[in-house]
C-alpha cells in the first residue's frame, strides 16, 4: 500500500460525554446479517486504506455470540487478536458501553477498574481497551450486538467503527443502500 493511499484514521473525543454522545449518534435503524455484513465488508475495507497492518474485524448478536461476521484485513494476526475480541466483546455486554468510554472513565487504570467490579481473578476476561463498541437500534432497549475491532491502537480500533457507523447511516439517509 502507498503512503498516498493511507486515509488515517480521525483520533477519537476523550472527554466521557462526547463518547456518550458518539454512541448515541450510531443507533442503527436496524440490524440484520445483511446490516452485519454490510457493516463488516466497510470496516475490512476502511481498515485497508487506514494501515497496513492487519486486524481483526468482529460483529456478533448479544444472545449467545451468534457471529455474524469475522475477518482479517491481512496477513499477520495472531489467535492473540481474536483473545482481545473476546475480552472486548465481554466489556460492551456487560456495562453496555463502548470499551474506549470505559477505558476513559477509569483512565486506563485496570487496577481500579477490576477493584470497582470486584473482578478478582475474572478480571482477564474483560478488556478496557478501545474497539468493542455496542451495536443499539432506534426503539429497542439494550445492546442488540457488538462489533469489535481489534490489531491496530486501540483509539484507532475504536474512531474506525464509529467513522463507519456514521458513514453507513449517512449512506441510508442519502438512500445510497
Amino acid at each position: 500500500m502507498s503512503q498516498e493511499a493511507t486515509v488515517q484514521i480521525r483520533s477519537p473525543p476523550n472527554d466521557l460525554d462526547a463518547i456518550a454522545a458518539e454512541e448515541d449518534r450510531c443507533v442503527l435503524p436496524h440490524f440484520t446479517a445483511d446490516t452485519a455484513w454490510e457493516l463488516g465488508t466497510r470496516l475490512r475495507d476502511r481498515l485497508r486504506r487506514a494501515s497496513s497492518k492487519p486486524a481483526v474485524v468482529n460483529i456478533t448478536l448479544a444472545n449467545g455470540a451468534q457471529l455474524l461476521f469475522h475477518c482479517a484485513t491481512g496477513r499477520g494476526t495472531q489467535a492473540d487478536n481474536d483473545t482481545w475480541v473476546a475480552r472486548k466483546r465481554a466489556a460492551v455486554l456487560r456495562w453496555g458501553k463502548s470499551t474506549w468510554f470505559l477505558h476513559n472513565k477509569y483512565a486506563g487504570n485496570e487496577d481500579a477498574f477490576r477493584a470497582k467490579f470486584m473482578l478478582g481473578d475474572r478480571a482477564g476476561e474483560y478488556a478496557i481497551h478501545g474497539g468493542g463498541f455496542p451495536v443499539r437500534v432506534q426503539n429497542v432497549e439494550g445492546v442488540v450486538g457488538v462489533i469489535v475491532v481489534s490489531g491496530l491502537t486501540m483509539q484507532e480500533d475504536h474512531e474506525v467503527i464509529v467513522e463507519v457507523i456514521e458513514d453507513y447511516l449517512q449512506s441510508l439517509k442519502d438512500d445510497k443502500i
